[in-house]
């Protein structure tokens, strides 16, 4: 992390199998519109996401990752130094749920350790009625990782992950000894900002 007296970026990666749904999450979360049809993620890229915090400015770096088997060497790459990790799965498709556990669990720790925040997002839900992955084994995964879980939905539920995203951001705070008001009137403010300029090609 990166800071002055009232500006700090963090690097925040999602991870996860293709068509998980990291790439809308990414572009619902910072302005963008949902697409049915978002290709996939070829090479990885960053939008800037800004929370305000008590009269502050954080700047949540998020990468979006290419989850195809053939990039993974590129991909591994961008992972160094990320300080917030997010596991994306489908709750659709149980093969993804099982990618993650097996291949970007294991790269992680591989690569960054146990340094980085931890979240777990179970996208599409939104398509509950066809769920392959409960709720309970998202939940049970997460807690014997360590990390944070949330059900979201990119299509329908843009702020549920903009959520997340600040659950995750006050963890890293405390583990860095930053204090954060704990009244139910901080200062707190979601901004929804345009994408800046990125080396995006296909997402």
């Amino acid at each position: 992390m990166s800071d002055n007296e009232e500006h700090f970026e963090i690097k925040v990666i999602l991870v996860g199998e293709p068509g998980t749904g990291k790439t809308s999450l990414i572009n619902v979360s910072t302005g963008g519109n949902f697409s049915e049809n978002t290709e996939s993620t070829i090479e990885s890229t960053f939008i800037t996401k800004k929370i305000v915090k008590d009269d502050k400015e954080y700047f949540l770096n998020l990468w979006d990752t290419a989850g195809q088997e053939r990039y993974h060497s590129v991909t591994n790459l961008f992972i160094k130094n990320s300080e917030i990790v997010i596991f994306v799965y489908s709750i659709i498709e149980k093969q993804t749920f099982e990618g993650m556990k097996s291949y970007w669990v294991t790269t992680i720790k591989e690569t960054i350790g146990n340094e980085p925040i931890l979240g777990i997002v179970g996208n599409k839900n939104d398509l509950y009625i066809q769920e392959d992955v409960k709720e309970e084994e998202g939940k049970d995964f997460a807690n014997e990782l360590g990390a944070k879980f949330k059900l979201v939905s990119a299509k329908e539920d843009p702020l549920g992950f903009v959520n997340f995203l600040e659950e995750l951001l006050d963890d890293f705070l405390k583990k860095k000894g930053i204090d954060i008001k704990k009244d139910d009137n901080r200062n707190i403010s979601i901004n929804i900002d345009k994408p800046k300029k990125i080396k995006r090609k296909f997402c």
